[in-house]
C-alpha cells in the first residue's frame, strides 16, 4: 500500500493536477459552472410542474423549463469561445468569438431542427441533448480565434479608432467560420450534428451501463480522495448526465418511462435520490461515527462536518480525515462500486424503487427530502436508507481501526 500511495503522490497526482489546469478543461468547466444558475432555475420549474398534476393552471411551468434547461446547448456554444478568449487574454475577440460559436452551432443544429419540424426555439437539439455538439463547435471556434487572433488589416501605428480596426479584423475569423459552416452544412448537406452525436454515442451508451456507471463514479471518488477536484471529469460527465435526465423527463412526459429504458447515470439519481448521502462518497454515515469516536480529534471533526454534511457538503470531512488516508480512502472507493450495484438491482432488475425522471439539480437539498421530492415514493426512501446502512457497514470496520490509532496517539501524547 505504501508503494501505491507513493506512486499516486509522485506520479498520478501531478499529472491530474496538470490536466485540471489545462486551458481546454478549465474553459469547459468554467462554462458549465456559469450555467449552474440556469440549471438550478430549470430544476425549480421542473419541481413546480408537479402542481400541474393536481391543479389546473392558466400557464405551464414547463415553459420556464424549456427556456432554461431546454436551451443549455445554445448557451454553452456561446460561453466556450467567450471563456477561451478571456483565459487567453484576447479581450477584443471574446464577443466576436462567442457570437461565432452561437452562429456555427445554430448552423450545425439546423438539419436536426428541420427534421424534427420544431422550427424556431422549441427544438430539443438546443437543449441538454446537444451539449457534446455545442462543446465541439465551441472548441473549434476557439481554435480559429487562437490561430487568427493576431491578424490585422492595419499597422499598430494606424490612426484609425480602435473600434473601427477591431470591426474589420473580427470579420476574418467570423467570416471563415460562417462560410465553412454554410458550405458544409447547407450547401454540402453534411449533418455535422448527427456525426458528432454518433461519435459520442458509444461513450454515452457505455456510461449508462452498470460497468460504465461504476467506472465513472469510482474515478470521481478516487480523484476526490486524493484531494483533486472531480470537476476535472465534468467535460465528459456533465453533457452525459444532463442529456440523460432530459431524456428521462421526455419519456415520463410521453408516458413511456419504463425502468428498462430510463437512464441511471444522472446527477438526480446519484446526488439527490439514493447514492451520495452527505456528499460524494456517501460520507454521512461516517460523520455519525465520528461523533461517537473515542478520539477527541475525530469527534471534533464530526461536530465540524455534521451541519455541512446534512446539506451534502463534505469537504470538511474529506479534506479533514479521508484524503490521503488509506484507512478511509478504501471504504470511500468501495461505496462507488457497491452502491451502484445495489441501486441497479432495486431499480432496474426488481423495480422496487423508481428511477428519477425529473430535473433536480438542487444537490444541497438534504436527504431524504430530495428523494421524496424527486420520486414521491416511499420505496425510494427505503432504498435510500438501505444505501445509507450499506455505506455505514462499509465504513465501520475501517473507522474503528482509524479511531483506535488516533485515540492511542492522543493517549501517548497526554502521558508525555
Amino acid at each position: 500500500m505504501k508503494k501505491f500511495t507513493t506512486w499516486l503522490e509522485d506520479r498520478f497526482v501531478p499529472v491530474m493536477n496538470k490536466a485540471n489546469g489545462n486551458i481546454w478543461v478549465l474553459t469547459i468547466k468554467d462554462s458549465i459552472n456559469l450555467l449552474l444558475p440556469v440549471i438550478m432555475l430549470g430544476s425549480f420549474f421542473c419541481l413546480l410542474s408537479i402542481l400541474e398534476e393536481y391543479i389546473t393552471l392558466p400557464f405551464s411551468f414547463w415553459t420556464g423549463y424549456d427556456w432554461t434547461i431546454g436551451k443549455l446547448s445554445l448557451f454553452i456554444s456561446f460561453l466556450i469561445p467567450f471563456n477561451f478568449c478571456e483565459k487567453k487574454k484576447y479581450r477584443n475577440h471574446r464577443f466576436a468569438a462567442a457570437i461565432s460559436g452561437l452562429i456555427i452551432f445554430m448552423i450545425v443544429a439546423t438539419p436536426q431542427i428541420e427534421t424534427s419540424k420544431d422550427i424556431g426555439f422549441s427544438s430539443s437539439a438546443l437543449g441538454a441533448g446537444g451539449m457534446f455538439v455545442a462543446i465541439i463547435t465551441g472548441v473549434l471556434v476557439s481554435l480559429v480565434f487562437e490561430i487568427l487572433h493576431s491578424f490585422s488589416f492595419f499597422k499598430k501605428d494606424s490612426v484609425l479608432p480602435g473600434f473601427v480596426k477591431n470591426m474589420f479584423d473580427m470579420m476574418i475569423p467570423m467570416g471563415l467560420i460562417v462560410l465553412v459552416g454554410w458550405l458544409g452544412v447547407q450547401v454540402g448537406n453534411i449533418d455535422v450534428y448527427a456525426i458528432i452525436q454518433e461519435a459520442f454515442k458509444p461513450l454515452t451508451s457505455f456510461i449508462q451501463t452498470l460497468p460504465g456507471w461504476i467506472l465513472f463514479d469510482f474515478a470521481l471518488v478516487f480523484l476526490y480522495s486524493l484531494g483533486i477536484s472531480n470537476w476535472v471529469l465534468s467535460p465528459i460527465t456533465e453533457p452525459v448526465t444532463l442529456a440523460a435526465i432530459a431524456a428521462n423527463v421526455l419519456m415520463a412526459s410521453e408516458g413511456v418511462a419504463n425502468a428498462s429504458d430510463l437512464n441511471m447515470f444522472t446527477q438526480e439519481l446519484r446526488f439527490s435520490t439514493y447514492m451520495m448521502i452527505g456528499g460524494t462518497g456517501c460520507t454521512l454515515p461516517l460523520v455519525f461515527m465520528l461523533l461517537r469516536a473515542k478520539s477527541q480529534k475525530l469527534k471534533t471533526m464530526g461536530r465540524v462536518g455534521l451541519v455541512p454534511s446534512l446539506f451534502n457538503i463534505n469537504e470538511p470531512i474529506v479534506y479533514g480525515c479521508i484524503a490521503w488516508n488509506p484507512l478511509l480512502m478504501i471504504p470511500m472507493w468501495l461505496t462507488a462500486i457497491i452502491l451502484p450495484c445495489v441501486i441497479w438491482v432495486f431499480t432496474k432488475i426488481i423495480a422496487f424503487a423508481p428511477i428519477p425522471a425529473m430535473v433536480f439539480n438542487l444537490w444541497y437539498c438534504p436527504y431524504p427530502v430530495s428523494t421524496w421530492l424527486i420520486t414521491r415514493s416511499i420505496n425510494a426512501i427505503l432504498l435510500m436508507l438501505i444505501c445509507f446502512v450499506i455505506a455505514a457497514m462499509i465504513y465501520y470496520p475501517f473507522f474503528k481501526v482509524y479511531d483506535k490509532q488516533e485515540y492511542e496517539q492522543e493517549q501517548k501524547a497526554l502521558q508525555k
